[in-house]
């Protein structure tokens, strides 16, 4: 961490502790229905995954072309409708309480995502998917919630716990998603993932207690957040950073079912593989979220954070030019190896760089932020994938990604007192 960091978590201090000791009291039992609802919510919204393309075709899509650039429209439509949403939630969390935007949001999830089972045209599916990104963000106001609400102390220890949930939910989820259309058709296995999405919303209805500041208090502190902010400069990079990483993320995500259709021999087999290769990333960033985060501990977030977007970025290259699928699998495995914990680690340095008063507020402009990657990532893999060639998304991202990484470098080696 730089010593912005540590001058800024070492004034903060002082003034946690009697906000803390209410804390403890509801926190742990937060964590876990936030762990298990972050899980549901985000199983059901990944595991479409593998048979977008498929069910995009099926509503009306006839091109190679068209199936690509659609899926990447529908996919992105939920992140485009978030980021434009998640400020005003954010603002709404702090006034009405952040359980209630969890509420709000599993309910609105179930809904939409029971009648994307019933849509008759692509335009529909795009429809729902927006609506979706507009009432959601279970995840996301989950973190923001754990966030607040954990003593500082162990914030970090619960950020990951819950990030280790989220990374497992997209993990399960384009397995499941590979799995369930061949056995039950596509139709009803959105009726079903509208069925988990319920029962986190039971969950977090009767389950989850919330420790309320005064909305007085709150609002005067909200009106100048940034003001409040005593060094910016970490804060803008991690938001940078955390819409990088996920443009990286989903700018692969649309074309993977029908690059691994390239790379197979049965067809029967594509949805499946395509689950496998999705659910690599997850797996690897799983198994190396708690080293990274001790490493980042040790040597500082921000070096971890440089170090894994550049061996993301050389990982990337030669998925462009894989012959098998399992080659492909080992290297999206390799590099959620390099990316697991960058998430969590991002959020620290943001919490450690803002006052209490406004760090909700902040967080969400951090998860706004992190939405535009989700929407620009699919629509320009999708649209790059389908006019210029898939290998072009691959070597594209790794452009990208390997300037984030040179881009945090230099602000990180100029990071003085502001």
């Amino acid at each position: 961490m730089s010593g912005a960091n540590s001058a800024a978590e070492t004034a903060s201090q002082p003034s946690d502790q009697p906000q803390e000791t209410g804390y403890d009291r509801h926190w742990r039992r937060n964590l876990g229905v936030c762990f298990a609802g972050s899980f549901a919510t985000i199983v059901a919204m990944t595991l479409l995954l593998p048979f977008l393309p498929l069910y995009v075709e099926q509503l009306g899509a006839a091109s190679h072309a068209s199936i690509v650039q659609w899926s990447g429209i529908a996919y992105g439509a939920t992140f485009f409708a978030a980021a434009l949403v998640a400020p005003l939630w954010g603002r709404l969390g702090d006034r009405y309480g952040r359980k209630l935007m969890l509420v709000r949001a599993s309910l609105g999830m179930a809904i939409c995502m029971s009648l994307m089972g019933m849509a008759q045209s692509v335009e529909q599916l795009v429809l729902l998917r927006l609506l979706v990104g507009l009432a959601g963000g279970y995840a996301s106001g989950s973190t923001i919630l754990v966030a607040m609400q954990t003593p500082k102390e162990r914030s970090g220890w619960a950020l990951g716990v819950l990030s280790t949930g989220i990374m497992a939910g997209n993990l399960v989820g384009p397995l499941i998603g590979g799995l369930l259309p061949p056995l039950i058709g596509i139709r009803a296995t959105f009726m079903l993932s509208g069925g988990a999405i319920f029962i986190a919303f039971l969950a977090t209805a009767l389950l989850i207690k919330e420790e309320r500041r005064p909305g007085k208090t709150a609002s005067r502190k909200r009106a100048g957040a940034w003001a409040a902010i005593p060094g910016k400069r970490p804060v803008v990079a991690m938001l940078a950073t955390g819409m990088l990483l996920m443009f990286a993320n989903m700018s692969i995500e649309p074309i993977i079912t029908v690059y691994v259709a390239q790379l197979i021999e049965d067809q029967a087999h594509v949805t499946l593989m395509a689950g496998v290769v999705m659910s690599a990333t997850a797996l690897g960033s799983i198994v190396s979220s708690a080293w990274l985060g001790k490493l980042a501990d040790r040597v500082g977030h921000w070096n971890v954070v440089i170090g894994a977007l550049g061996a993301a970025a050389l990982l990337l290259v030669p998925q462009a030019f894989v012959t098998a699928g399992w080659q492909l699998v080992a290297l999206r495995f390799l590099m959620g190896l390099a990316l697991g914990g960058l998430l969590p680690s991002i959020t620290s340095v943001i919490r450690h760089n803002v006052p209490d008063g406004v760090g909700g507020n902040v967080l969400g402009y951090a998860i706004s932020a992190q939405y535009v990657g989700q929407v620009a990532g699919p629509v320009l893999g999708g649209f790059v994938g389908g006019h210029i060639g898939m290998e072009a998304v691959f070597l594209g991202t790794s452009v990208l990604l390997g300037l984030g990484a040179l881009w945090n470098w230099l602000i990180r080696r100029g990071d003085l007192p502001d």
